[in-house]
């Protein structure tokens, strides 16, 4: 008991500590550099404006990742490196915010990303986060993932239009190649990074956006902002995820889920509004 009280009082005093950017250091960002704001805040990786194709072209893909649209990031933004993972959910929790009984199944916790939360699991997290930095903490729009998880790419994958590059595994999705194939979650940063520098944007676990869910893009809004109009009972998920079959780890991959629906493959990670 005392062993656990001391850590709580450490953890406490390590996030009293939160060394937020100034406003100077944030103006002088360039797209590719890190930061992070507390010793148990995620470490984030700053991306570029830039424009994209989102969607599938005919041929690939299904009608639920078309029309494909030309897709405009109008400013640089930060996205977390990783996906979340148990080390800072439990942070959150050892503070008194997020729920402390999130399970790990049997494959551990520490560096393997976080799994068994909902959409409003995950909003109490950003939110914590917010509040303790000050700054503007959140999850990324669907587009702004899928701009993310191409970087820069017009491939089926990060990294091509194979499952594998060179033979070698990728991803942890079942016939990506991995030792954790249909088995169970990977550390993160098992592999390696995309051409932003951010690990496991596809594979490993299916990521919770802001978007409500929609059965394809007819009549999403124009540019990055999340789509939150609708039936928001669903949200989208990205990425793919161990369990699940390579042709759902493609960049344009996507699936709807019930708001208030954890699950053993599903977790998320965090994106960060930069001042203008």
């Amino acid at each position: 008991m005392e062993t656990g009280l001391a850590e709580g009082r450490d953890l406490r005093a390590r996030l009293a500590n939160a060394t937020a950017l100034s406003t100077a250091q944030e103006h002088a960002l360039k797209p590719g550099d890190p930061f992070k704001e507390c010793s148990d805040c995620p470490a984030m990786i700053v991306v570029p404006a830039g424009r994209f194709m989102m969607g599938s072209p005919e041929g690939q893909g299904n009608d639920g990742e078309r029309p494909r649209r030309d897709v405009k990031i109008a400013k640089p933004f930060a996205v977390a490196k990783f996906e979340l993972t148990f080390d800072e959910w439990d942070a959150c929790a050892a503070h008194g915010d997020c729920d402390p009984h999130v399970l790990a199944s049997e494959w551990g916790r520490g560096r393997r990303p976080v799994i068994n939360v909902s959409w409003d699991g995950a909003q109490t997290y950003v939110k914590w986060l917010s509040r303790i930095t000050g700054k503007q903490y959140r999850l990324l729009s669907e587009a702004e993932y899928e701009y993310a998880a191409r970087a820069g790419t017009d491939t089926k994958y990060p990294w091509g239009d194979e499952i594998k590059l060179n033979g070698q595994a990728m991803a942890n999705c079942d016939g990506c190649g991995s030792q954790w194939d249909r088995k169970q979650t990977a550390p993160v940063g098992s592999f390696a990074a995309n051409r932003f520098g951010l690990y496991d944007m596809v594979g490993n676990v299916w990521e919770w956006t802001e978007d409500c869910y929609h059965r394809s893009y007819q009549g999403a809004p124009a540019g990055d902002s999340p789509w939150t109009s609708g039936d928001c009972n669903m949200h989208v998920i990205r990425g793919g995820n161990w369990n699940f079959n390579s042709e759902l780890v493609r960049s344009a991959g996507r699936a709807g889920l019930i708001t208030g629906a954890p699950g053993p493959d599903l977790g998320f990670r965090v994106a960060r509004t930069l001042t203008p």
